[in-house]
């Protein structure tokens, strides 16, 4: 290793300049000694796409270790390039469909490893009053233990002790040094990342904060300190100041009842310039699809989009506690509500692009494959009984089985969907062109299969761009990407390329969508268009709805329509209410055929019906990140 290079690498390690330790100094080296320069086989100008996960729980994180999760961030990063790890339900697991290409582990900042440290006999914290029972394998008392510790964090009753930074320094640099050993550049990104996990009242503002480099600062910022996401924007503002560069991207707003994506400070009073600008600087993504369900729309706000009603869940996170407000928790209003501000007041706090990830807490960045579901915390619901797919103790009938209509513990496992991935499009697989796409918001969100989506927007593709072999090429040379903002042209009308590719392990595609939403005299509006349909299917322009392909599923095998839907859906779009003096948003959504959710899976392999209560088809699907028309611009 050249010294210089060794030396630029361990300087990046730590936020400040102190000292750093033998294993500190090791897992720097490691991670230089992978630096490259120029560009990597593979590299591509037009870009690739990327599939990874930015949001992964394992032991160090409180709530895992309450659900027996044992595995490391090491095990996960394992997991993730295709290794077998151990399940907290006693079984070994697997992804099936192949590696990804990045994985962020995002342990809860609040507490880091201070369970892991409760359970040791040697350590004070074993002594503690809370901590008294904790630790059973029975999943009744492993609830009963959260639901203890969810109770005393937010009541302000957790033991100072679990926030010793001594112990959070420790469990913060096996983040750290995992992430170094395992980033090969070209092959397989990690980034050093920790989940913000505040939740005022019970209302989820969850965030993932992801760094950019190996430089990070001693100790995470954490909802301990305060509540307050603006707080933390402010924070990483100042590590920006000090060469620390990261982003943070809210999860579950569906889980917030509204106060996700309010037009207001979370004290109170209207939100400004200033706070946009905070915000969007520090926050440019949402994971707006996740096991805890997906926070696209909501029937009730998007009453005339048929897709609307897709793995939703309508309880507040870790509570049995139904949300009420949906307007401010679901990202297509929240755009529509940053349209309306732009245009009344001159700002957008809510100009986002989208991803998806897990949120897994068994160690198992990926694991949203359907057939392959073994659901999310650990001990608690690893099997098919507990997360109410086949009957209790794995019978074979629903018949007299008396099922609660309620959510109990406030987990509804029933509800909880296989998704999902996030997809970027990056020149190359490393740290910096991940992260550069994510700042440019060149990403999409996927409901678990590695569907690919392409989309741009241009007043001048050239003629013949479909057939073209350059068309991507064209279209970045002509045109702006996912995540960018058209311009005006005098007179000019856009189009819009749309294009999905299908992942091949999964279902075909049935149909390509643009969802628009826009500003008319005051009033944000939305609509849906069906943009190209399979099976030569001609597309209706009057209702722009695509007839059915006639694509099926058996639920008894799970076996899907072979010769219905296409490998790839391609086309030019025009919008026909197009209005230059209307500001505007654009995404693709991309449709597979029906297919069976994990719960029929689960069913049948244990030769039982498919649960009546659960839903036992779903539609995979994939979106694209906007597109924003300023007429102003």
């Amino acid at each position: 290793m050249v010294a210089g290079v060794a030396a630029v690498a361990v300087s990046s390690v730590l936020a400040g300049g102190a000292a750093l330790t033998a294993d500190q100094k090791q897992a720097a080296e490691a991670s230089a000694a992978r630096k490259v320069t120029g560009p990597l086989p593979g590299y591509n100008s037009d870009r690739n796409a990327y599939f990874g996960d930015l949001h992964v729980h394992t032991r160090l994180s409180f709530d895992a270790y309450i659900f027996n999760v044992r595995s490391s961030p090491d095990d996960a990063y394992r997991f993730a390039k295709g290794e077998t790890i151990g399940h907290a339900g006693g079984f070994d697991i697997r992804l099936a469909g192949g590696p990804l290409d990045f994985v962020a582990v995002t342990d809860h900042s609040e507490y880091l490893g201070s369970m892991e440290q409760a359970n040791n006999p040697a350590s004070p914290l074993s002594k503690l009053p809370l901590v008294q029972g904790f630790f059973s394998t029975d999943p009744a008392k492993i609830s009963a233990a959260f639901t203890a510790l969810v109770s005393a964090n937010r009541n302000g009753t957790m033991p100072g002790e679990f926030n010793d930074p001594a112990i959070m320094g420790r469990a913060w640099k096996e983040v750290r040094d995992a992430a170094a050993r395992h980033n090969e550049p070209g092959k397989f990104t990690t980034f050093v990342g920790y989940e913000f996990t505040s939740a005022p009242d019970g209302k989820n503002l969850h965030r993932n904060v992801i760094f950019k480099t190996d430089r990070t600062p001693d100790l995470p910022y954490s909802a301990v300190e305060s509540q307050d996401p603006e707080n933390l924007w402010k924070s990483m503002d100042s590590w920006r100041a000090r060469g620390i560069e990261a982003l943070a991207i809210p999860h579950n707003m569906n889980g917030s009842d509204g106060l996700m994506y309010q037009a207001s400070h979370l004290g109170g009073g209207d939100i400004d310039k200033a706070y946009a600008e905070l915000r969007m600087r520090n926050e440019p993504l949402a994971e707006m699809t996740q096991i805890k369900g997906t926070s696209e729309t909501h029937p009730s706000l998007s009453p005339n989009d048929e897709w609307a009603n897709f793995e939703l869940m309508e309880v507040y996170i870790g509570a049995n506690k139904a949300v009420t407000q949906f307007s401010g928790g679901y990202v297509r209003d929240a755009l529509k509500t940053g349209l309306k501000l732009q245009d009344s007041r001159g700002y957008n706090p809510f100009k986002f692009g989208f991803i998806g990830s897990s949120d897994t807490h068994n160690s198992s960045p990926g694991s949203v494959e359907e057939r392959n579901y073994f659901s999310k915390v650990g001990r608690v619901d690893g099997k098919a009984d507990q997360r109410g797919s086949v009957p209790p103790g794995g019978g074979k009938t629903w018949e007299g089985v008396k099922q609660d209509p309620t959510l109990t513990g406030g987990r509804p496992f029933e509800s909880w969907g296989a998704s999902g991935l996030a997809g970027v499009w990056a020149e190359e697989n490393t740290r910096e062109a991940i992260y550069d796409a994510m700042r440019r918001k060149e990403t999409f969100a996927t409901s678990g299969p590695r569907i690919r989506v392409r989309f741009f927007a241009s007043y001048n593709f050239p003629d013949g761009l479909l057939n073209r072999g350059d068309l991507v090429h064209q279209a970045y040379r002509r045109g702006v990407p996912m995540g960018g903002d058209l311009k005006t042209s005098r007179g000019a009308v856009p189009q819009f390329l749309v294009w999905g590719m299908r992942d091949p392990n999964s279902g075909y595609l049935q149909r390509a969508q643009i969802v628009k939403g826009w500003i008319e005299n005051g009033v944000a509006r939305e609509q849906v268009f069906d943009v190209a349909c399979s099976d030569n299917l001609p597309l209706n322009r009057k209702t722009w709805r695509c007839p059915d392909n006639g694509a099926t599923v058996n639920i008894a095998t799970c076996e899907t329509s072979k010769f219905k839907g296409d490998v790839e859906l391609r086309t030019l779009w025009t919008d026909p209410d197009f209005d230059p003096r209307q500001r505007a948003f654009y995404y693709v959504r991309v449709l597979e055929n029906p297919s069976c959710r994990w719960s029929t899976w689960d069913a049948i392999r244990n030769g039982t019906p498919p649960n009546p209560k659960m839903i036992p088809t779903i539609i995979e699907r994939a979106w694209s990140s906007p597109i924003w028309y300023d007429p102003k611009a």
